[in-house]
């Protein structure tokens, strides 16, 4: 039986304003553009086309919220670190990301996926510093370990877990082989049982992600 009986999309949001209700509890998924981060999503919740997959980096272009149950999220970020896509588009994201985790009191975790080939890039260095400044737990899952043997895959492994130190913790996964996706769909569902926050915010989000 699936983990995740109930999941389904909720929403996509290209400005702030456009988030749901922020209530309950949530946990982000980001990642780079060619991580397979939507592919992680797919393997995690045990549904194909949940989040959508492209032979074309940087597919998705909005935040995309999923329904767990009531009162429990998952939320795709837009991949992050594609060179193709234009200025403008790239500086929109990074303000949208940012505005996600400077309001969103829901937010309980963050799961952020990297290529076990190229772990701990700027934009990834970047992103853990948006999650860890809100003091969510933090777990990384080194996607595409099919690709390196089994020795260098851990060799990889043990270098991001000494490099991020007690700041986060870390996996090897692949949605090929099915390497580590119970391991962090235990972790999803770990951060998805928080307890939600006490007191519901008023009024939707500010659209200009002013605090």
């Amino acid at each position: 039986m699936s983990a995740f009986p109930l999941v389904k999309f909720l929403t996509s949001a290209h400005q702030a304003h456009q988030f749901p209700p922020d209530t309950g509890v949530e946990v982000a998924v980001a990642g780079r553009s060619n991580a397979g981060k939507s592919s992680a999503i797919n393997a995690i919740t045990q549904r194909k086309g949940l989040a959508k997959t492209s032979k074309t980096p940087g597919a998705t272009r909005l935040i995309n919220f999923f329904e767990i149950d009531a009162g429990r999220r998952l939320v795709d970020l837009p991949g992050y670190g594609f060179a193709a896509v234009p200025g403008p588009m790239r500086h929109h994201w990074a303000t949208l990301v940012e505005s996600f985790f400077r309001i969103r009191e829901s937010l309980r975790g963050a799961i952020v996926v990297m290529d076990v080939r190229h772990p701990l890039t700027e934009h990834d260095q970047t992103m853990l510093a948006l999650a860890q400044a809100r003091s969510v737990p933090v777990h990384i899952v080194l996607t595409k370990a099919d690709k390196l043997g089994g020795g260098a895959a851990r060799q990889k492994l043990a270098q991001v877990r000494k490099a991020v130190g007690g700041g986060a913790t870390a996996q090897l996964f692949s949605s090929l082989s099915g390497e580590g996706v119970s391991e962090a769909r235990g972790v999803v569902l770990r951060l998805l049982a928080a307890k939600p926050q006490k007191e519901t915010p008023v009024g939707p989000a500010d659209p200009t992600g002013a605090s």
